[in-house]
């Protein structure tokens, strides 16, 4: 059913029409009728309401003529003539019947039409009127005239005397049993009878209050019925469904009573939908209307109640047919005089397009001759059209924006919100987080809207499905509402893009003595990674552990060269090189970067002590991953780690223990020993012997680990550490240490040699050729086979030992032969402070001084020993006891001094050990 029915549609998209409801009174302000324009259409008034004047307004439309002012409420227009449509733009329509209730009628000739605007704005606190009066002429009467309307169907008769020989429908009643009584009117209607088809009569005031309207001008009587009433009847006419009204009025004329037999039919479908083209079908033989053969005269289409000519109608697209059946209208959808309506059943957007087409035809039966005229204004709505908005994407990647375009809509569409991943934003509230809303509109009335979102807002999510490439996301749920009924709908939107824009993360090291320094740069992606150092996730313990700081663009880690996460790989002379891994991955576990960072440290593996003592550091290198340093022994395999954890193995020994061999050479002498991990547990070491005390268990020709160390020491004096390893399977090198035996010369006072000067009783102040007791001693050292041999002694004015005059005191270990006062040796003990004689040689000499020309040089002098360490067990010449030798022979060399009676000695001191005492002052 095409036909919106018999409810007119005063609340439309833009107006909303307020009829018969009470109002306060409010001050009425004249306005001009601007925007407001009426004409006359045939049989109706026209009155056209520009949007401007009633968008977003509420309408109340009063009737008026002369000085009555009726509010028009839907049944009332409807009873009465009054019709009202509006298209979604707000444009407004009101239709008036010449022959309505409130229409001030001249003779059936001149209509006066008054209607009186009441504007509310949305405020209500206001209101402003605007009085129309239109003027209307019709004269083209036809004997019968039939107006089908949007919300009532009416029916006017020509109304003559009997005598007078008019045509019409009009008939003189006889039966004096339907006379009214007494109280009935002397002119007018009296009683009409509805056919339905039972006879159903009610008087007029009955029918009025049924909602008919009823009405008898000077020419004309007038029967007017909403649609789907208790007296209407519905009925298929040529296939076309249609309202039909049958009826009878009685009037009273001064000439009698008469009565008029009327019947209107109007159709409510015979819709077609083909291919985008309307085609209304209407019976060319309207059998409730004619009985008989008939011949049409006038056939007319028009648009909103007005009639278009040829040119109209082809220019628009619109024909006007018949066929043997029925008169055909055709409209193509779209077309300029309709409009289209938004709709969102299930929340889908859907239009529909609407049209309000006329026919108007003029017949004449063939028998009475009799003229009828039959204008229908037929509203049309086509079903509902699904109209999914079209979503185009015109992002450009590299402008790192996303950009949409989505409708198209009709104007009566508005974007209110749009939910994104974060939530729902309003359209004021995505322009204030920086995003780019507009609203596009075009010529034929429809619109779209484009969104623009940066990559970089929060509401965009990002994947990357490589390292180098990021998506981004971005969902969108697009909110609408249609007004003005406030419908919602939404339409969801799915952008990506992809680009390869990222910038990795970098990572740089550098090393101190004792630290590894990584720094790690953010790429693109900030600090969105998991940073791995070595095989553990860097958690925020380990983070403060490693003095974790964080700049926003970059981290540092400070990690020391033994940290539990750094690897030992080599182990060089004198230091350690360790190496540290730092990696990068994204959530996926994909590396991002990475970096191995390696350094070497220095570091002392083996310290030799004067006193025999060796201690040795073995390291876990990455080479012999599966190492527990607590298994590690030395040569012995009883002598463990003194300390040992997880990496590291401290040793500690005597020189004479745990294995270690001694081997002598011209200069030094060395010890030497292994740490390993010894797989054959029956072999063991016992007073410099290994034996083989039961079956060795499987095990490689050498160990899986040995380090070799080694400690040397100068026999002259100077003692050096080396420490020496075997290249096997990436094993550790140990470095070469250093250390030194200490020797001593003292000043005793006197030859029992208990007491001794100290540094603060210097200098010393002796009588000439008083003894000097002096005591040269190796201290610190626990081994009995060496022997200290002072091999020069010599005095000086100055403190520095080459200075000249000198004198020598003792030469190739024995006294200067040449000096008058020798020197004496004293013998060395064992007693509570000498453990080892052979480490401690005692001389005395003469107090004495340096004269020249028989003059003091200076009162004062020092004395200076060269010592050198021996094995007993050498026979090298400079190590066969103090003062023996194969031939004497001096070494002090005749200096001429100008006089001073003592000579300069040689100066020869390769691989000696240098000491020096004084100064020794001479008492006058």
């Amino acid at each position: 059913m095409w036909r919106f029915g018999n409810i007119l549609l005063w609340s439309l998209m833009a107006a909303v029409i307020l009829l018969g409801q009470a109002r306060p009174n409010f001050k009425l302000n004249s306005q001009s009728s601007s925007g407001l324009r009426s004409d006359c259409v045939g049989n109706l008034m026209r009155l056209s309401l520009d949007k401007a004047l009633a968008v977003g307004n509420e309408l109340e439309v009063e009737a008026v003529n002369g000085t009555q002012h009726v509010v028009l409420t839907p049944s009332l227009a409807a009873q009465c003539g009054y019709s009202m449509e509006s298209d979604p733009s707000g444009n407004t329509r009101i239709y008036s019947s010449l022959l309505g209730c409130y229409v001030d009628n001249k003779d059936d000739g001149i209509f006066n039409v008054g209607l009186r605007l009441r504007i509310y704005s949305n405020s209500q606190s206001d209101v402003v009127t605007h009085d129309v009066k239109q003027t209307c002429s019709y004269t083209q009467w036809a004997s019968r005239e039939i107006l089908c309307d949007r919300n009532y169907m009416e029916v006017s008769g020509f109304i003559a005397a009997p005598y007078a020989g008019a045509k019409g429908p009009a008939q003189d009643v006889k039966d004096s049993n339907n006379l009214p009584d007494a109280s009935g009117a002397a002119h007018g209607i009296w009683k009409v009878t509805f056919y339905t088809p039972e006879p159903v009569a009610m008087v007029l005031r009955e029918a009025e209050q049924a909602g008919y309207g009823l009405k008898l001008t000077s020419t004309r009587l007038v029967v007017r019925s909403p649609y789907n009433t208790a007296q209407t009847t519905s009925e298929e006419v040529g296939g076309v469904p249609m309202e039909v009204i049958r009826v009878s009025a009685y009037y009273q004329t001064p000439h009698g009573l008469n009565v008029m037999d009327f019947a209107a039919a109007c159709p409510t479908g015979g819709v077609l939908f083909i291919n985008n083209l309307i085609s209304w079908h209407v019976p060319r033989r309207l059998t409730p209307l004619v009985d008989g053969s008939f011949e049409v005269l006038e056939l007319y289409m028009g648009i909103n109640g007005k009639r278009l000519d040829r040119s109209q109608m082809a220019t628009r697209g619109y024909t006007l047919s018949t066929t043997h059946h029925h008169i055909v209208i055709e409209i193509p959808v779209g077309s300029p005089d309709g409009h289209f309506k938004s709709h969102a059943p299930d929340y889908q957007y859907h239009i529909t397009y609407n049209v309000e087409p006329m026919l108007e035809v003029l017949w004449r039966t063939t028998d009475t001759k009799d003229d009828t005229r039959y204008k229908v204004l037929f509203p049309i709505s086509t079903p509902l059209m699904p109209q999914p908005p079209h979503v185009q994407e015109n992002t450009v990647p590299e402008a790192r924006v996303f950009s949409v375009v989505l409708g198209t809509f009709l104007h009566d569409v508005v974007l209110k919100n749009i939910t994104f991943s974060t939530g729902v934003l309003t359209v004021e509230e995505s322009k204030a987080r920086g995003f780019t809303i507009q609203e596009h509109r075009y010529t034929n009335g429809t619109k779209d809207y484009s969104l623009s979102v940066p990559f970089d807002a929060d509401v965009v999510l990002k994947h990357n499905p490589e390292i180098l490439v990021t998506t981004y996301f971005l969902p969108l749920t697009f909110g609408f509402i249609i007004l003005p009924e406030e419908t919602l709908f939404t339409h969801k939107v799915e952008l990506q893009a992809s680009l390869q824009d990222v910038v990795l993360p970098k990572i740089t090291g550098t090393c101190d003595k004792k630290h590894f320094y990584v720094t790690v740069k953010y790429g693109s992606h900030g600090n969105s990674f998991q940073a791995m150092v070595g095989f553990r996730h860097l958690t925020p313990e380990m983070a403060e552990k490693y003095q974790f700081q964080e700049n926003g663009t970059h981290f540092i880690v400070k990690l020391p060269y033994n940290a539990e996460d750094a690897v030992f790989e080599l182990l060089a002379t004198d230091s350690l090189k360790a190496r540290v891994d730092v990696s990068l991955l994204d959530d996926d576990n994909r590396l991002l970067a990475d970096l191995y960072l390696s350094c070497t440290f220095p570091f002392t593996t083996t310290t030799c002590y004067p006193n025999g003592t060796m201690t040795a550091t073995a390291v876990k290198v990455q080479s012999v991953a599966n190492l527990d340093p607590s298994s590690l022994t030395l040569k012995d395999q009883s002598c463990k780690p003194a300390v040992s954890d997880d990496r590291f193995a401290l040793f500690s020994f005597s020189v004479d223990s745990c294995g270690t061999t001694r081997t002598f050479f011209d200069n030094y002498m060395l010890y030497e020993n292994e740490i390993g991990l010894y797989y054959n547990k029956g072999l063991y070491y016992n007073n410099g012997l290994y034996n083989n005390k039961g079956v060795a268990k499987t095990s490689p020709i050498d160990p899986a680990y040995r380090q070799t160390i080694s400690c040397y020491y100068l026999v002259n004096g100077t003692q050096t550490v080396g420490v020496s390893s075997k290249q096997r399977l990436y094993e550790p090198k140990a470095g070469i240490g250093s250390g030194q035996l200490m020797v001593q010369i003292r000043l005793a006072q006197d030859s029992s040699y208990q007491l001794f000067y100290q540094a603060e009783d210097y200098p010393v102040v002796k009588y000439l050729r008083q003894p000097l007791y002096f005591e040269v001693e190796l201290i610190d050292s626990s081994d009995p086979n060496l022997e200290l041999i002072v091999e020069k002694c010599w005095a000086t004015l100055a403190e520095d030992r080459t200075s000249l005059p000198s004198w020598d005191i003792i030469v190739d270990g024995c006294e200067n032969p040449d000096d008058i006062y020798a020197t004496v040796f004293h013998p060395v003990v064992s007693d509570s402070r000498v453990l080892f004689p052979s480490h401690i040689k005692r001389f005395s000499m003469k107090m004495f001084t340096f004269i020249k020309d028989k003059a003091v040089l200076k009162d004062e002098i020092y004395v200076h020993c060269d010592s050198v360490i021996c094995d007993e067990t050498s026979r090298a010449d400079s190590c066969r006891g103090q003062c023996v030798q194969p031939t004497r022979q001096s070494n002090a060399r005749q200096y001429d001094r100008k006089g001073a009676k003592r000579t300069r000695r040689g100066t020869d001191s390769t691989q000696q050990r240098q000491i020096s005492s004084g100064p020794v002052e001479l008492n006058f």
